[in-house]
């Protein structure tokens, strides 16, 4: 690291749980963010200003007015700009000590395994049940720590998919894919404005996490929030020796 960054960082560099050792690994590794929206806003703006090293940025949608009540990466200015443009810009103005890719376009199954194979950590910010099993099979496949949220309403969960361990359940044992495309949209549904930034700042929290290699991840954890009563509950998750999708 060179002095700038070593003055940047200094307040994580204290933390004996990190210090200069945890923090040249955050210079040096890469996350993966799938999503600019409500959940990968917070993610990508604390990974960017937490010194993540490299940090891709995937979504194909461009910012509308009514993204802007709660994906803080954009400005009123960004409307009308692909989403991941618009956080690249964001990123590097707040730490131009990074790289920021930003993927534009849809990524294809191919697409996606390669940008996985490059990523040392995944975080899933979508919003669609076809690309949370996409990127939890490649994960599996390849062995990537994945950090999943989502958000609804005034209801939002957070969890860990690591499967570098043998014992760690995937996307798929909780959610068996049943190929129904029941997913619930903000667009319709509707959205707490703080609520994606509260699980997303919990998903940044576990990447950090991860990648310095410190403390508990919520790995065979699932964490449940209502913000309308302000109630966290903790649900202990376990494989399913019967998913299709890890259980090989």
């Amino acid at each position: 690291m060179n002095d700038n960054q070593l003055l940047r960082y200094s307040r994580h560099i204290l933390l004996p749980q990190i210090e200069y050792e945890g923090q040249d690994k955050l210079v040096n590794s890469h996350a993966l963010v799938v999503g600019a929206g409500g959940l990968g806003s917070p993610v990508a703006l604390y990974l960017a200003a937490a010194g993540v090293g490299t940090l891709t940025i995937c979504d194909f949608d461009v910012v509308d007015l009514t993204n802007l009540q709660r994906q803080i990466v954009h400005t009123s200015n960004s409307v009308g700009v692909n989403k991941a443009l618009s956080a690249q810009k964001t990123l590097l103005a707040i730490n131009p000590e990074v790289t920021v890719n930003a993927v534009c376009e849809k990524s294809s199954e191919a697409g996606f395994e390669k940008l996985i194979t490059q990523a040392d950590v995944v975080i899933d910010c979508s919003d669609n049940f076809a690309t949370r099993y996409l990127l939890n099979r490649l994960c599996v496949q390849l062995k990537k720590p994945l950090v999943s949220g989502a958000a609804i309403g005034f209801e939002g969960q957070i969890t860990v998919y690591d499967m570098r361990s043998a014992l760690s359940p995937c996307y798929h044992c909780l959610f068996p894919d049943n190929g129904e495309d029941s997913d619930l949209r903000c667009a319709t549904n509707g959205v707490f404005a703080p609520l994606v930034g509260m699980i997303g700042t919990c998903q940044a929290a576990e990447a950090l996490k991860i990648l310095m290699e410190i403390g508990d991840s919520l790995q065979g954890r699932l964490l449940l929030l209502d913000a309308l009563s302000m109630e966290w509950r903790t649900i202990k998750l376990s494989k399913d020796p019967a998913c299709t999708v890890c259980d090989t």
